[in-house]
This record gives C-alpha cells, structure tokens and sequence, in this order.
C-alpha cells in the first residue's frame, strides 16, 4: 500500500519533541512518509526539509495541512496553539495525531472533539505511554487473572525538572499555569491514563495540589521567575471496581526521580517500574515489569513489543508503536488508538483534581 504522507506541525532541526520522537519513529515505519515539515521560521523549516527527507517545507500551518501531499498533520508544539493547529488540519480533511495534552481546557478539547468527528477523519491523542510494551502486558496479565480481583494500586511519580529551583530555559513555561504544561497536566495526564488503562477508570477522588517551590531560577541566564503550576499531586481514588488508588506525583526531585505502579490483588502483584532513565516522567521513562505472586518476590516478566525486530530508544518506541497503530486503523477502518475522544476524558479527569483541591472535598470524576 502507499505510504500516509506526514505532516509535522512544529519539525524543528534543533530540538523538541519532533525531532526527539516524532521523526524517527515515522522514518522507522514503512507506512509512513514525512512529506512536509513546518516551522515558524523559513531557514529552520528548509533545514528541517533536508534533514527529515521532506519535500516540502512550510512557515504557514494552513498551507501544510493543505498540502495535497498530506494525508496526516501530526501538531508537536507548544500546548496552547493546539486548538488552531487542530481546526486548520480539520477544516483541510485532514487525519490528526495532537501531542497531550490535547487543548488548555476542557472546553477546549470537548471543541475539538466534535469537530473531529464531524470531520470523519482518524483523531489521535498522543497518550502514548499506552504502547511501552511493559504497560502492555501488565494490561494482558491483568484481564488473565495474574494478580487475582485487584484490591488497589500505589502510584508514585517523580521527575528531576525544577530540582534546587534551577530549570533550564527550556522549561520555564511549564512552570506557568495559562499554559497547560504542568505536572498536573503532563505528568498527571500520562501518568493517570496508563493507571486507568490498567485497572479501569476512577469514580471519584480527593486531591492535594500544591506549590512547595514559587520561585525557580533560569539556569542559563540566572532569571527569577515565579513558579504558579503545582510541584506536588496527591491523589486517593477509587474505581467502579472498588479498586482504591493513592498517588503522589511531584517535581524538583534532587536525586533518584522515578516512577513506581504496583498493582495488588487477591492472587499476586504487579510492578512497573522505570529503569535509569525514569528522572523525565512515565512517559519519557523506559518501564520494566516485575511480578509477585505465591513465592513472594519479584520477577521480572518480559513486555510485549510489535516492533521487537527494530531497534528504537524509549521515547521513540512508545511513539513508533502508537503510530503503527494509527497505520493499521487507517487501513483497516478500526479504533484502538486514544482518540480525542480519550483526550476529553483526561482533561476532565483533571479538572476533578483541580475542583478537589480548590473545594478540599471529594468529588466525582464526572
């Protein structure tokens, strides 16, 4: 079959998620073709050109989705220019594949939501800590009966960004609360959908957020800057099931960031836990699978991986398998990939977090 012709939204040559995960992953799939790249600047849109292997190059988002020569628009900048990122690829009857978090807002992303499905095109969320094959057979070992009737889940998560209040430039709008990429959103986002996708989705919970650090200092120009996104979650759910959650998610960790989800249940235990590299978030984190059942300790269990034969780093694999994922239900007219749909889902999740913590209350999801 002819390859889908890609669109990268945000293909910058020197850094950011496209040229870390995107990129690769699409040239590592035969179903793919990366055909046009777009910047926002002219002489970083031709260098991406020649380095991604495009053929052609953009400083206009409109004129990318377009493109004729664009089946998918896949949009990796920053989160608050989602949402006309989105409705341009839209209004041009094109396929979308939208890094997480989907838009600034619930509202927002419920907008978004709908036209994409008035569109009738293939909607994509970038959830795509689904696809870290540890993840995946924890979730097969599950619906098996590997630990029994689950009875709760522990979940902690800890990056490295923001420790000693120093962050790198880079980072600084993380720290901002109007744009959307906080550790709420973008820890919390990854992090509680791989949980759900686990062990089913929450029904109510209580929540803690809170600003331990204010102020944080630009490392490269010593900068103060005001600190107004959450450092720390703290979470106590439950699910339809009865199974209880309890979560600590945080940021500034000075050593050993990582990120722990141990699964209990009647019969046994389940882990998955990061390797060396777990200082970025879950979704940023090779994951290993540990398991317990009646000899009581730990071990370790091999992951399911559907590009096993290809050699890909973390976030290029988790990355890669969603995409090859999206190929198979363009092809075959399926759904099993997040959708925006998924999208709304979190964000509202999300916004229960929030309305805990305001009200300090326990609250339904929905």
């Amino acid at each position: 079959m002819d390859p889908i012709r890609v669109g990268i939204v945000g293909a910058s040559p020197d850094r950011g998620w496209a040229v870390r995960a995107h990129v690769p992953a699409l040239q590592a799939l035969e179903d793919f073709r990366i055909t046009a790249v777009g910047t926002s600047r002219t002489e970083s849109a031709e260098r991406a050109l020649r380095m991604f292997g495009a053929t052609h190059a953009f400083t206009d988002p409109r004129q990318l989705a377009q493109d004729l020569e664009v089946d998918l628009v896949a949009i990796t900048v920053k989160v608050p220019a989602h949402a006309e990122l989105i409705r341009l690829a839209l209004a041009a009857g094109k396929h979308v594949y939208c890094e997480w978090p989907l838009a600034l807002n619930t509202a927002e992303a419920e907008s978004l939501a709908e036209l994409a499905s008035d569109a009738g095109i293939r909607h994509v969320v970038g959830l795509q800590t689904r696809y870290s094959p540890a993840i995946a057979r924890a979730r097969q070992l599950l619906a098996e009966g590997y630990v029994g009737d689950v009875v709760s889940a522990t979940v902690y998560s800890a990056r490295h960004l923001g420790a000693g209040t120093r962050v790198p430039a880079w980072a600084a709008y993380t720290l901002d609360q109007r744009n959307g990429a906080g550790i709420v959103e973008i820890v919390g986002g990854h992090t509680f959908d791989a949980v759900e996708y686990l062990i089913g989705g929450f029904t109510d919970l209580s929540a803690r957020l809170t600003i331990r650090y204010p102020h944080a200092v630009i490392e490269e120009t010593d900068t103060a800057i005001s600190v107004t996104t959450p450092n720390h979650l703290l979470l106590d759910a439950v699910t339809a099931d009865g199974v209880v959650v309890s979560a600590h998610i945080h940021d500034s960790k000075v050593t050993n960031g990582h990120t722990r989800i141990e699964i209990s249940g009647t019969a046994g235990d389940l882990a998955i836990v990061s390797g060396a590299n777990g200082a970025g978030g879950i979704s940023l984190s090779e994951l290993r699978l540990l398991g317990s059942r009646s000899e009581g300790s730990w071990q370790p269990l091999q992951g399911e991986d559907p590009l096993a034969d290809m050699t890909l780093d973390t976030e290029v694999g988790n990355v890669a398998r969603l995409y090859a994922a999206l190929a198979q239900n363009i092809r075959t007219g399926t759904t099993t990939v997040p959708t925006f749909d998924d999208g709304v889902h979190m964000h509202r999740l999300l916004d229960a977090i929030r309305r805990s913590a305001d009200t300090a209350t326990r609250v339904p999801t929905s």
